[in-house]
């Protein structure tokens, strides 16, 4: 005689299945590297998730500990690396694989909680503040590589690029919402690729890439991004005083 069905059984079987497809629908894109292989490889992982029955939650705090293990061996390793003790590229491609790992984690939790419909607001911000954490992580990484390669590295560009690095983050929260816009509307092939120096997934990969095979250039990474996220501030905020259209002027005096 067969057994009896549980009240939870056959809502079970009518739920539709979720697929991949449902999840990489409602990425928040990030730039062309990100929707081609973070956005793709988070959608990856929130199915897994889905079906492990995982929460949102857990995926950012796997976000958050590859990140910060990614950064936390990198710094461990910088000294030994310059000195030659280390050889540079199993570390550099642990940075590679760590951070482009994190990344898809952080792609992937908030396509799980839409997908599944357990976004709140407790949720969005664990995911800025596990951001931040893992953000601060990979520039200390950045900046301890390049003060070792190059001991003369002057203190106030790693004070700026740590300082300007937090652009991106803060920039990309001031973007969603309603009130979203954006420096360059344009969509064309050429304004994207310019567009990859904001792209987070492109970023941390030529990181990696960098820490791989020349990690004396870290110093000129370094300085790249200083000048890049301290210039997108600069036009962000003479944008930001810029009256919106459709306001009309103040009357002189």
């Amino acid at each position: 005689m067969p057994s009896p069905q549980s009240p939870s059984e056959p809502a079970r079987q009518s739920r539709p299945a979720h697929r991949y497809a449902d999840f990489y629908a409602v990425n928040r894109g990030g730039g062309l590297f990100s929707e081609a292989v973070s956005q793709r490889l988070g959608a990856l992982i929130a199915l897994g998730g889905a079906r492990a029955r995982l929460t949102p939650r857990a995926l950012t705090l796997v976000n958050l500990l590859l990140g910060l293990a990614t950064s936390v061996t990198v710094v461990a390793l910088a000294g030994a690396v310059a000195a030659g003790r280390s050889p540079a590229w199993p570390v550099g491609l642990a940075a590679l694989l760590g951070w482009q790992a994190a990344y898809a984690f952080d792609c992937a939790d908030g396509q799980l909680a839409r997908v599944t419909g357990r976004s709140s607001p407790r949720g969005a911000r664990l995911d800025i503040l596990c951001d931040v954490a893992a953000q601060i992580a990979l520039v200390t990484a950045l900046a301890a590589t390049a003060a070792a390669q190059r001991p003369d590295t002057p203190g106030w560009l790693l004070a700026a690029f740590a300082g300007t690095w937090m652009v991106n983050l803060v920039t990309s929260v001031l973007a969603s919402g309603p009130q979203a816009e954006s420096l360059v509307t344009s969509t064309a092939p050429a304004a994207r690729a310019v567009k990859l120096v904001r792209d987070y997934g492109a970023v941390v990969a030529l990181a990696g890439v960098v820490l791989t095979v020349a990690p004396a250039a870290t110093v000129w990474v370094v300085t790249a991004f200083t000048l890049v996220n301290g210039g997108f501030l600069l036009a962000s905020i003479a944008a930001a005083t810029r009256p919106t259209p459709g306001t009309p002027a103040a009357p002189r005096p």
